[in-house]
């Protein structure tokens, strides 16, 4: 069973910025494509960002675009999400999750396997 751990969230200032990572216990990370979610209150859950299982592809929500980048280091079975210009409309929990799936060449935020607990960004003066 892969178990997905998120840090790095906090109070953040808007224009601030933070780095979420996702930590997986699994031996061979990179048999997976992993995606970041986020739910703010009283909203549905929306995608992020997702990353294919050696970093060649990447996607991102219109909103995060420009501000968001997703990164994956397979050695420390660890992916990272930095944000930066965060706004308000940003505050969430933020969850990473995963997907069986072997292929460099894409990847998608939805059908995703495997779900972290969360961790809370709030972005506030």
């Amino acid at each position: 069973q892969l178990q997905l751990v998120e840090s790095g969230g906090g109070l953040v200032q808007p224009g601030g910025s933070l780095r979420l990572s996702c930590a997986a216990s699994v031996f061979t990370l990179d048999a997976y494509h992993i995606g970041w979610f986020r739910q703010a209150p009283g909203k549905e859950r929306e995608g992020v960002s997702c990353i294919s299982n050696h970093g060649g592809t990447t996607n991102y929500a219109d909103s995060v675009k420009g501000r968001f980048t997703i990164s994956r280091d397979n050695a420390k079975n660890t992916v990272y999400l930095q944000m930066n210009s965060l706004k308000p409309e940003d505050t969430a929990i933020y969850s990473c999750a995963a997907r069986s799936r072997v292929s460099d060449y894409d990847c998608y935020m939805y059908g995703m396997d495997y779900w972290g607990k969360g961790t809370l960004v709030t972005v506030s003066l």
